[in-house]
């Protein structure tokens, strides 16, 4: 299985502080929703607490990974890395959704990278991997810069090699 995963970053790789994200942009929030749509999710309990009424994203798949006995209506609860890749293998496509410890848990086993860049480098305390730094990941599509209420932004995809 093909595990993907799809994150916002700043020029310094931050993607977020205190839990949530700083900049949002409604062209990446648009983004994010056309390449998750149908698709599998894998996310962490307190990234979902922080969407919209702290549920499960509809018309996904939602795979919770949490290490509190829970149920959460409209999501499967899963307590490890092995049994998020189970529930994932069982389905068509899976992508990690964050937040930056399930994207650091998760990225020995990624192929892909669908992120979004912008140009900005707000306060932030949690960071992705530097996939330009790394030499097992290459750049296969950058779109060229957009701009949105006088940000720049670029929506690449990352693969490993």
């Amino acid at each position: 299985m093909d595990l993907e995963a799809i994150v916002a970053v700043y020029a310094d790789w931050g993607i977020g502080a205190d839990g949530t994200q700083p900049v949002v942009l409604k062209a990446d929030r648009a983004h994010f929703r056309a390449v998750t749509g149908n698709a599998a999710v894998i996310v962490g309990r307190r990234t979902l607490g922080d969407f919209p009424g702290g549920r499960p994203l509809k018309g996904r798949h939602n795979i919770v990974v949490t290490r509190q006995d829970l149920l959460i209506e409209g999501a499967e609860v899963v307590h490890s890395t092995e049994e998020a890749l189970a529930a994932a293998a069982r389905q068509e496509r899976c992508l990690v959704i964050g937040g930056a410890s399930v994207y650091r848990q998760f990225f020995p086993h990624l192929n892909r990278v669908f992120l979004t860049k912008i140009d900005l480098t707000p306060h932030s305390d949690s960071f992705f991997p530097d996939l330009d730094a790394l030499a097992d990941w290459v750049c296969t599509e950058e779109g060229a810069w957009l701009e949105e209420n006088g940000l720049r932004y670029r929506f690449c995809t990352y693969e490993r090699k």
